[in-house]
């Protein structure tokens, strides 16, 4: 009878060490997750509605930023957090989550003599401009006439929804 009890004890705690151990193996196993005050490293290709690619880290280095200090657009920084280690996943951004929306009253016209002198302005040509206060803001040429300038102050991608995949490749 004592025989079968040390036995029965002994099975028992082997059992319990097994189930503790595979619990721990698990908890190792898991797969780190991107969270705010990570740097992350991602590929990543953006696309407009129409599948034109704006962007992508395809072909060069991946881009590295650290999650929470408001470096990327907030719709990008929110798709990161919480993707696994090597994780790839696609997801639409609308644009108040991107670069905000398209303002009519950031399109405006300037005399040609407000450029500098000898400035030859093209349609989509970038330039910068300082505003009252002090900040560069860069504009796009969208006219041009004899006379007139018309500029536009939106980011180019302001009021599109965009689309990227984003695959995490780092996270340190």
């Amino acid at each position: 009878m004592k025989g079968n009890t040390i036995v029965d004890v002994v099975v028992t705690i082997a059992v319990i060490v097994a189930v503790l151990c595979a619990g721990c193996a698990e908890h190792e196993a898991e797969t780190p997750e991107a969270k705010v005050g990570d740097i992350v490293t991602v590929h990543y290709t953006g696309t407009l509605d129409d599948g034109s690619v704006f962007d992508s880290s395809i072909g060069r280095e991946p881009l590295q930023f650290t999650l929470g200090e408001g470096q990327m657009i907030p719709g990008f920084e929110q798709a990161v957090i919480g993707m696994e280690l090597g994780e790839t996943k696609t997801v639409t951004i609308p644009a108040d989550q991107a670069y905000g929306p398209y303002y009519e009253e950031q399109v405006f016209v300037i005399n040609r003599d407000q450029l500098p002198a000898g400035m030859e302005p093209e349609v989509g040509q970038k330039l910068q401009m300082q505003s009252a206060t002090g900040q560069i803001r860069i504009v796009t040429v969208k006219e041009v006439s004899e006379t007139n300038v018309k500029l536009d102050a939106n980011h180019e991608l302001a009021g599109k929804d965009l689309t990227f995949e984003i695959q995490l490749v780092e996270i340190s």
